[in-house]
């Protein structure tokens, strides 16, 4: 099932890689992988949306979501295998999903692009566009390279798959800017980006892209009802901060785990049309739920009309 196209460069430097990599340098290599997953993107937007400033919150998500959905939709046309699948001597040194078979794509989902790596450009290159820093200037090379590395050197992808994956989250954080001045209701072009991506329902068979609709759903929804009803205010002190932040990651994967409760672990595990629509509706939820009711805890304030 899938394709199999690479360089041969590819396969020989990421045998070279790990054949002087270690237990220490895979655990490594896995703490760097982790700025592109989901628990680094809550804690980023979380900061960004609950703590600091909502409307750049919002502006990162909606980058952070654009770089998610365009990386499935393209893996689902290209079908890439990942290197180990098919490359004697390339480990599977960090899977997608540890509890299943290696080998099945549905659960490690496609290799190209690279979402970690498309995550990670979208995130630090959101920070630097918003941030007019010198240190973010930095962490927006260093942390995409070091993130890109670590995939390939971790077996689980091609450096092309790197490449696109850069281009991907570069794109989303460039593009967007030029594409909100044309709107003067912004809230419609991110309407729109959704709409566009919707695409993928017809041809999509991977968690991500479902994870990715849902996400983005909530994450417009609930700043909708944030905006009408709550109005919320930035924190009082550090320590109102921090218990917004930990709140809300508490809550996301307090709600991630009671949605599935209800249903049985062989059909989340299948890659039925089913188990694609309740993820699509557990994320809708939890990002509902966090950028909009949660925030209702954070003090006053139901709007008057």
């Amino acid at each position: 099932m899938g394709n199999t196209f690479y360089f041969q460069w590819e396969v020989d430097l990421i045998r070279f890689l790990q054949s002087y990599m270690n237990d220490i340098e895979v655990k490594i290599m896995s703490i760097i992988s982790m700025f592109g997953e989901e628990l680094f993107l809550i804690l980023l937007l979380g900061f960004l949306y609950w703590v600091y400033d909502k409307k750049i919150g919002v502006k990162v998500g909606v980058r952070l979501m654009t770089a998610l959905l365009f990386v499935p939709l393209v893996k689902n046309i290209a079908l890439r295998r990942r290197p180990y699948m098919d490359n004697p001597g390339v480990e599977c040194l960090k899977p997608v999903d540890p509890e299943a078979d290696i080998m099945d794509i549905t659960a490690q989902e496609y290799s190209f692009p690279s979402g970690h790596s498309a995550n990670s450009a979208a995130a630090m290159g959101s920070l630097a566009y918003f941030f007019k820093n010198k240190i973010f200037k930095v962490l927006c090379v260093l942390i995409p390279l070091l993130v890109g590395v670590s995939r390939f050197a971790l077996g689980v992808h091609y450096p092309t798959d790197v490449l696109c994956g850069w281009l991907t989250g570069y794109c989303a954080v460039l593009l967007l800017p030029v594409l909100e001045k044309k709107f003067k209701d912004q809230r419609k072009l991110y309407f729109t980006i959704f709409g566009i991506s919707l695409v993928g329902i017809f041809y999509c068979r991977t968690n991500d892209y479902f994870m990715g609709i849902g996400m983005m759903l909530g994450l417009l929804l609930g700043n909708l009802f944030e905006e009408k009803l709550v109005d919320f205010p930035k924190p009082a002190n550090a320590l109102a901060a921090v218990l917004r932040i930990v709140g809300g990651i508490a809550l996301f994967f307090g709600l991630n785990t009671l949605l599935k409760m209800p249903f049985s672990k062989e059909l989340l595990a299948s890659a039925s049309a089913a188990q694609f629509a309740l993820r699509t509706v557990r994320y809708a939820i939890i990002a509902f739920i966090e950028f909009g009711p949660y925030t209702m805890l954070f003090g006053k304030i139901i709007k008057k009309k």
